[in-house]
């Protein structure tokens, strides 16, 4: 115990600085836990979260009872293994053409304008897509100009996983070129010396030396997206869609078909039984991704 004490005092500025965080953590993650408690009662806004009665597995039953609870699990999952994959793919690209580029400044101003979509609202990019592919859109005019018949994107879901796909990439792989970016300049340059020397090309040296050495990062990275496959995109995916019951069959995801229960029954021990529902299988789905990758590579796991 005085050890604890003795180190606490020794190095007391350091943990001052520590304190800010930990409240803040303690406050805003640790403490709304104790709403979990809803997904299990009857909640009324009068009787708060101890006077409002138990009901059990009530809740949950709302979302299992639902007839079309398959498909919103599929389109959840089916459009999260894209998001994953294709950002994945093009912020690996992308980070290996960053650092081929020599002149400073022109790096810093292709990273700029790569990274800058990841803070464009999913509202404006809603009122941007719309002319392009809405009724009077410009791709939408191009298509029928070339003799093809409307495409009518608005009304047909089977184009959307496409459109959410490209939009996803667009808005999050230069953003997620940040860490590969940092990861690739952290490798031993030694490394890339000695392939010089042995006459190794700039491609055999991408291909045999950087992205062996990225699997790691790419692989640790990809267990976190794990744990929210179960999360739909709700801020992009209701900004893009709004009500537009043409297209929930390949859009509707948990968790926009709990917002709209939610507006319509006002039921919060359903939306916080449907949110902990997700949270425990994300948890159980990183566990497994993790014991599997310890198998495959021991270094890329989390814990």
């Amino acid at each position: 115990m005085k050890n604890i004490f003795h180190e606490l005092w020794k190095n007391k500025k350091l943990y001052l600085m520590t304190l800010l965080p930990i409240v803040w953590i303690l406050v805003f993650c640790y403490y709304p836990m104790y709403g979990i408690l809803i997904a299990f009662k009857d909640y009324s806004y009068k009787k708060g979260i101890t006077g409002s009665p138990w009901v059990g597995f009530d809740n949950f039953k709302f979302l299992f009872n639902y007839t079309g609870v398959g498909r919103i699990f599929f389109n959840t999952i089916f459009l999260n293994i894209l998001f994953i994959a294709g950002t994945t793919i093009l912020s690996i690209v992308l980070a290996l053409v960053f650092t081929e580029i020599h002149s400073v400044v022109y790096s810093r101003l292709v990273q700029t304008i790569a990274i800058l979509p990841h803070f464009v609202s999913w509202t404006v990019v809603a009122m941007f897509l719309s002319g392009i592919i809405g009724t009077a859109g410009t791709l939408t005019k191009f298509i029928t100009s070339q003799g093809f018949d409307n495409p009518s994107f608005y009304t047909n879901a089977k184009w959307w996983p496409l459109i959410l796909l490209i939009l996803r990439i667009w808005q999050g792989a230069g953003y997620g070129t940040i860490v590969y970016i940092a990861a690739i300049k952290g490798f031993d340059q030694q490394m890339y010396e000695a392939a010089r020397v042995d006459g190794a090309t700039r491609l055999q040296m991408v291909t045999k030396l950087t992205l062996p050495l990225l699997k790691t990062t790419a692989i640790m990275l990809t267990l976190m997206s794990v744990g929210k496959i179960f999360n739909g995109d709700f801020g992009m995916i209701y900004a893009l869609v709004w009500d537009n019951s043409s297209l929930y069959e390949t859009t509707d995801v948990i968790d926009t078909f709990v917002y709209r229960a939610l507006r319509q029954l006002n039921n919060l021990g359903m939306s916080t039984a449907t949110s902990l529902f997700q949270s425990v299988i994300g948890l159980v789905l990183v566990y497994i991704t993790n014991a599997l990758t310890k198998k495959v590579e021991p270094d890329a796991a989390i814990f």
